[in-house]
């Protein structure tokens, strides 16, 4: 039964055991194993600390580019109209 509500209060994790259903088995035959399943989900949606640190550097390398090309951008229409003026 606490499983059950577990499921019904976190519909993350219920998404995560219909797409690996050897934890329908794992956890009806020990319970306890609720922390490992949580673990693998978290993992499993990237979730953990070094995924997230990771998206958070794949971002600001994008920002930074962006960044970059505006600046480029710049620099050549101003090269474009020097010479015109």
């Amino acid at each position: 039964m606490e499983i059950q509500q577990l499921l019904n209060e976190r519909p993350e994790l219920r998404q995560f055991i219909r797409q690996n259903p050897i934890w329908y088995r794992k956890l009806g035959r020990d319970p306890g194993l609720i922390p490992e399943l949580e673990k693998e989900a978290n993992f499993f949606y990237g979730k953990t600390i070094p995924q997230r640190v990771e998206k958070m550097q794949n971002h600001l390398g994008l920002a930074m580019m962006m960044i970059e090309m505006l600046k480029m951008g710049q620099q050549t229409v101003a090269q474009a109209q020097g010479p015109l003026q």
